[in-house]
């Protein structure tokens, strides 16, 4: 991501010489510092980094000693010089960026894929058609949940392509290799999960018992979707209920899960969050951890409804799952003085566009919270059933998460590099962050 970054930059006008890319992690850079390696590219290019604008490149910056400290006060002394720090592990640059970059350091979070962006660099997003134009909207209008949807040429084969994604499609490495897809664990669990389990986490946090985060990761990971307590996992495992807590939060600072609160009947939430969600961050690292699944599988709707979630990671949405004695809604969208602005059932079955009256739960929450137009994801069909004063609209689960996916990448502004470099220092001189 970096080299297409530099790419792009070039293909703006950037000079290549006020361009330094440092692989801080080469043994050649170990010991020195961030001032020494500026010297040595200045003394190489030519460039005065004190006076001419200059974009320099930090990967793997956790090499360098105190990065946070000597790049905030590179920050500070020289304001032509833009600074871009990549870190393999989330929990890692958040930790120290929070400590010492505050109201100058920029964090992205960069997720796995969403199945539009599979898609895309596949070259199939010609398996799906724009959806149609509402009189006086453009196509560009329409929203991930209650607008249009885009339409499948041919359900089938694009059911195909996302078990694919539902498997393989989370990193970029894997969707192009056949190699590393005959046995996914190779780079999936031994180059993500296993570097973040077993050397990111336990430095960044002084975890000493690496076996029992791993072996909670991969309970969370098979039983993605599903709701756990701190209570049971403690039980089930051993582990006092504190320490579950602090690993859950490790695993997901370092972004290998996500915790999806519960609410009630009425959308209220709880005091105490005894009970929670937790999904993986993109479903192929089950795949990697298991084995990979065919489209009737008993895991593919969890690991559907996983992707569904998966897709909203990317966009700055709270979402949650109501649940309550005797019914459960799997996402709900909270807007407004905490009020429910839509409410999504994650299926992946055609059962219940013949049979929608088996959606009593998903019928009880919007009469509760006078919704009148939920969705439920379907395999093959889209559909609209009117059950009392509910419309009840199907869609496949594909175009679904294909739909909010495009909504979420597309919607971003379209600004050039250097433009959106520029807007986020001057974010970052505010204390903000995008």
């Amino acid at each position: 991501m970096i080299l297409h970054t530099i790419q792009a930059l070039l293909e703006e006008g950037a000079s290549p010489r006020s361009i330094c890319y440092i692989s801080v992690d080469h043994p050649i850079y170990s010991g020195l510092g961030m001032d020494k390696l500026l010297t040595y590219y200045a003394q190489a290019s030519g460039v005065d980094y004190g006076s001419e604008q200059i974009y320099v490149f930090f990967d793997e910056v956790q090499y360098l000693r105190n990065w946070e400290v000597h790049l905030k006060a590179l920050v500070d002394t020289y304001p032509n010089i833009k600074p871009i720090a990549s870190r393999s592990a989330a929990a890692a640059l958040r930790l120290k960026s929070d400590e010492s970059g505050a109201g100058r350091f920029t964090d992205f979070l960069l997720p796995p894929l969403t199945f539009y962006e599979y898609l895309n660099l596949l070259d199939k997003t010609s398996l799906l058609e724009e959806p149609p134009v509402a009189p006086g909207k453009d196509s560009k209008g329409t929203k991930g949940r209650r607008g249009s949807f885009f339409l499948a040429r041919d359900i089938n084969l694009l059911n195909e392509q996302f078990v694919y994604y539902l498997n393989y499609g989370g990193y970029p490495e894997v969707i192009f290799s056949p190699l590393i897809q005959s046995d996914p664990a190779r780079f999936i669990k031994s180059d993500i999960i296993d570097k973040v389990l077993l050397r990111d986490l336990p430095s960044l946090y002084g975890i000493g018992d690496i076996q029992e985060l791993n072996h909670l990761f991969t309970t969370l990971a098979f039983n993605t979707a599903n709701e756990v307590s701190l209570g049971e996992l403690s039980q089930d495992s051993g582990v006092a209920k504190n320490t579950i807590k602090r690993y859950i939060e490790y695993l997901e600072a370092a972004f290998l899960i996500k915790v999806v609160h519960r609410v009630d009947r009425n959308a209220k939430r709880f005091h105490r969050a005894n009970f929670f969600k937790v999904y993986l961050s993109n479903p192929s690292m089950r795949a990697a951890l298991f084995s990979p699944v065919v489209a009737d599988d008993s895991a593919t709707p969890y690991l559907a409804e996983t992707a569904s979630f998966a897709q909203w990671f990317h966009g700055e949405n709270t979402l949650y799952y109501a649940r309550w004695q005797d019914g459960e809604v799997d996402m709900v969208m909270l807007g407004a003085k905490q009020k429910p602005s839509w409410a999504v059932e994650v299926k992946w079955s055609d059962r219940y566009c013949d049979r929608p009256e088996e959606l009593k739960s998903l019928g009880g929450f919007c009469q509760a919270n006078r919704l009148s137009d939920p969705l439920v994801t379907s395999k093959t069909k889209t559909m609209t059933c009117q059950i009392d004063d509910i419309a009840i609209r199907f869609v496949p689960a594909s175009v679904y998460c294909y739909t909010v996916g495009y909504n979420i990448i597309r919607g971003r502004k379209n600004l050039t590099l250097s433009q959106q470099l520029e807007i986020e220092d001057t974010e970052g001189d505010r204390g903000q962050s995008e």
